[in-house]
C-alpha cells in the first residue's frame, strides 16, 4: 500500500514538473524560466563610473545602498586615502579610485590657479610666471601605480577563487544528481540535501560566463530531488504555503521599489531580492506561474527605470565628451599657432583661460574616456604654458640686456648735457636718440623710468641751446614769412597761366633760394607747398615749350630734306638714338628709386626730387617720339 502511494506521489510530481516547463511565453523582453524557481535574467545597464558584475551571475552579491561620497577638501586628504588603499589590506574599488583621481586633479588645478592669482595680486608680472613641479602629483602617481599592481593581483586571485568555487558547485550538483538516481533513498538523504543547499549558498562568485548554466543545472536537480521526496501531503502543502508567503513578501518589496526615488539604490535592492527569491523553495503548482509573473513584472519596472536612467547618463556623457573634444582641438590649434611677440602670447593665454573656464562647466565624459580626454586637454594646456614660460624667461634676459644698453646711453647723455658746443653735441645727442630707438623693449615701468632719465639729460642740453639761439629763431621766423610771400606769388602766376611766365617763375625761384633757414617745425610743410605750385607751373611750361619746339621742328623738316637724299633718315636715326638714351636714363632713375627708403623726411624729399627728374625725362621722350612721327609723315608725303 505504501509503495503504491509512493508511486502515485512520484507520478503527480512528475506531472507538475512537465506542466511547469510548458508555461506559455510571457510577452516581455525577458526569457521565460525553465522552471518556476528560476529568477529572471536582469540585463543591467552599468553606469559609466562603475564596473558591475552581470546580474545573471547568481552568486554576485547585491551592492549595498550607495552612501553619499566624501567630499575631499585638500590634496593631502586624497593622498592619505590613496596611501591607505595602496598599503592597507582592503581591496581597491574601481569607482572609488576613479573618484579619488578626479578629486585630486580638481584640487590640483584649483591650487595652481590660486597660486597664479596670488602671484598677480601680489604685483607679479603674469608674463614671467612659471608653473613649478608639484611633488604631491608625483607622490599621487607613484601610489596609483602601486594600486594598479594591487588591483591586477587581486583580480587574478578573484578569478582563481571563482574557478575553485565553480568546481565546488559542480561537485554539489553531482552529489544531488547522484541522490536522484536512488529514489528509495531520497527521504533518508533529505538532511544531507539540506546541508548541500546550505553549502551552495555559502560558496560565492563563480566565472560570469558559467553562472547561468550552473544555476539552471542546480535548480533542475533540486526540482527533481523535491519531486522524489516521500513526504506526506500535509508536510508538502506546509512547505508550499510557507514558500508562497515568503515569495509574496518579496513581490511586495519589489513593487514598492517602483516608488524609490534613488534609481540606483532601487536596482541594487532588487538584486538582493532576486538572490533571496532564488533560495526559496517551490510553491504549489497552481500558484507557480502567478507568483513568478508578479515578481517578474515588478522587476521589469525597476529594470526599465534603471536602463532609461543610464541611457540618459550615457547620452549626456557622450555629449560632454564631444564638447570636451572640441575644446581640446581648440587649445591644440591655439598652441600650434606662432607667437610673434608678447601680445600674441597674452592674446592666446586669454583664449585658453576662457576655454578652461568653459571646461569646468562641462560634466563627466564616459568612464573609459574621462581620464584620457582630461589628460589630452591638460597636455595641450601644459605644452602652451610651458613654451610661454620658456619664452618669457628668455625675454627677461633680453629685457635685462636692453636695460643695460639704455643705462649706458643715459650715462653718455648726462656727460654731454652741460656742453656748449651746440652743433657737435646736438648731433651726438641726436645720434644717441636714434641708437635708443634701435634697442629692444624693457618692462613698461622700468622703460618709462629710463626714458624719463634719458629725456631729461637731452632736454637739459637742448633747452640751453634754444635759449642761446633765441635771436636766430627770430630771423628764421622772418625768413618763413618771406618764403610764404613768394609761394603766394607763384600761386598767382599759376592762376594766370600766360605764355610768358617762365622768366617770372625763374626770378621768384631765385629769390626763394636766396632766403635763409626757416623754423624746423615749419620746414616740411613749406617745402611741400612750394614744390606743389612749382610742379604745376613746370608742367604747364614743359607742355608749352614742347609744343613750340615740335612746331619749329616740323617747319624745319623741308630745309633738312633739301640737304640731300638721306638727310631725313639720318635725322630720324639721330632722334631714335636720343630716344633710347633718354629711356635708359629713366630706367636707371626708376631702379635707384626702388632702393631708397622713404621712412625719413630727408629720404622722402630726395625721392620727390628724383620723381621730378624722371617726369622731365619722360616729357623729353614724348617730344622726341613726336619728332620721329613728324619725319615719318614727311617721308610719306615725298
Amino acid at each position: 500500500m505504501m509503495d503504491s502511494q509512493d508511486n502515485i506521489l512520484k507520478q503527480e510530481v512528475k506531472e507538475e514538473v512537465i506542466q511547469e516547463t510548458a508555461v506559455p511565453e510571457v510577452e516581455t523582453q525577458e526569457v521565460a524560466p525553465v522552471a518556476e524557481e528560476e529568477a529572471p535574467v536582469i540585463e543591467e545597464v552599468a553606469p559609466a563610473t562603475e564596473e558591475v558584475t552581470p546580474a545573471a551571475e547568481e552568486e554576485a552579491p547585491a551592492a549595498e545602498e550607495e552612501q553619499p561620497r566624501k567630499v575631499y577638501e585638500t590634496k593631502k586628504e586624497v593622498l592619505d586615502r590613496i596611501k591607505e588603499i595602496a598599503h592597507g589590506d582592503e581591496a581597491p574599488q574601481k569607482d572609488e579610485i576613479d573618484y579619488l583621481k578626479t578629486s585630486f586633479y580638481k584640487l590640483h588645478i584649483a591650487e595652481r590657479e590660486a597660486s597664479l592669482k596670488a602671484y598677480i595680486d601680489g604685483g607679479g608680472d603674469p608674463d614671467a610666471y612659471q608653473i613649478t613641479p608639484d611633488e604631491d602629483e608625483e607622490v599621487f602617481k607613484a601610489e596609483m601605480g602601486i594600486i594598479k599592481e594591487k588591483r591586477a593581483k587581486l583580480f587574478k586571485e578573484q578569478e582563481a577563487e571563482k574557478q575553485v568555487n565553480l568546481e565546488k558547485k559542480l561537485a554539489i550538483i553531482e552529489k544531488i544528481k547522484s541522490m536522484i538516481t536512488s529514489p528509495e533513498e531520497a527521504n533518508k538523504a533529505y538532511q544531507e540535501f539540506k546541508a548541500l543547499q546550505a553549502e551552495w549558498r555559502e560558496i560565492k562568485n563563480v566565472p560570469a560566463e558559467k553562472a547561468n548554466e550552473l544555476w539552471r543545472n542546480y535548480q533542475l536537480y533540486v526540482e527533481q530531488f523535491y519531486d522524489l521526496l516521500k513526504l506526506n501531503s500535509e508536510a508538502r502543502e506546509y512547505d508550499f504555503k510557507k514558500n508562497y508567503g515568503l515569495k509574496t513578501k518579496l513581490c511586495e518589496a519589489a513593487e514598492k521599489l517602483a516608488d524609490e526615488p534613488d534609481i540606483i539604490s532601487a536596482f541594487h535592492q532588487l538584486q538582493k531580492l532576486h538572490a533571496e527569491y532564488r533560495e526559496i523553495g517551490p510553491v504549489a503548482k497552481e500558484q507557480r506561474e502567478e507568483i513568478w509573473n508578479r515578481f517578474k513584472a515588478a522587476s521589469t519596472v525597476i529594470n526599465k527605470r534603471h536602463q532609461q536612467h543610464f541611457e540618459g547618463v550615457r547620452a549626456r556623457e557622450e555629449e560632454n565628451l564631444a564638447r570636451k573634444t572640441e575644446l581640446c582641438e581648440k587649445v591644440e590649434a591655439i598652441a600650434a599657432q606662432e607667437n610673434k611677440g608678447s601680445g600674441d602670447w597674452e592674446k592666446h593665454t586669454k583664449e585658453i583661460i576662457d576655454i578652461q573656464s568653459e571646461w569646468k562647466t562641462i560634466g563627466f565624459a564616459p568612464q573609459k574616456m574621462n581620464v584620457k580626454i582630461f589628460e589630452r586637454f591638460r597636455a595641450a594646456c601644459d605644452d602652451f604654458f610651458g613654451r610661454k614660460a620658456t619664452y618669457f624667461k628668455t625675454l627677461k634676459e633680453t629685457f635685462k640686456d636692453n636695460a643695460e644698453k639704455k643705462r649706458a646711453l643715459i650715462e653718455k647723455a648726462k656727460a654731454l648735457q652741460d656742453s656748449t658746443d651746440w652743433k657737435a653735441t646736438g648731433d651726438k645727442l641726436i645720434a644717441l636718440q636714434k641708437e635708443w630707438k634701435t634697442i629692444g623693449m624693457v618692462p613698461k615701468k622700468l622703460g618709462d623710468q629710463l626714458w624719463e632719465e634719458f629725456l631729461g639729460a637731452c632736454n637739459k642740453f637742448f633747452d640751453a641751446r634754444n635759449a642761446a639761439g633765441a635771436g636766430q629763431r627770430g630771423e628764421e621766423r622772418e625768413n618763413l614769412e618771406k618764403k610764404r610771400e613768394i609761394v603766394e606769388k607763384l600761386k598767382a602766376v599759376a592762376e594766370e597761366a600766360g605764355d610768358n611766365i617762365q622768366e617770372t617763375v625763374q626770378k621768384l625761384v631765385e629769390e626763394y633760394q636766396a632766403i635763409g633757414h626757416v623754423p624746423f617745425k615749419e620746414k616740411d610743410k613749406l617745402y611741400e607747398e612750394y614744390h606743389a605750385v612749382l610742379d604745376k607751373l613746370y608742367k604747364e611750361l614743359n607742355i608749352s615749350v614742347a609744343k613750340r619746339r615740335l612746331n619749329n621742328f616740323k617747319q624745319s623738316l623741308k630745309q633738312v630734306a633739301e640737304r640731300g637724299e638721306n638727310a631725313l633718315d639720318n635725322e630720324r636715326a639721330r632722334l631714335f638714338r636720343q630716344y633710347e638714351a633718354i629711356k635708359q636714363e629713366v630706367q636707371t632713375y626708376e631702379n635707384n628709386l626702388g632702393f631708397l627708403n622713404a621712412s625719413s623726411k630727408k629720404g622722402n624729399s630726395l625721392i620727390d626730387e628724383m620723381n621730378r627728374k624722371v617726369q622731365k625725362l619722360k616729357d623729353d621722350m614724348n617730344l622726341v617720339r613726336e619728332k620721329i612721327k613728324a619725319i615719318d609723315a614727311e617721308n610719306k608725303e615725298e
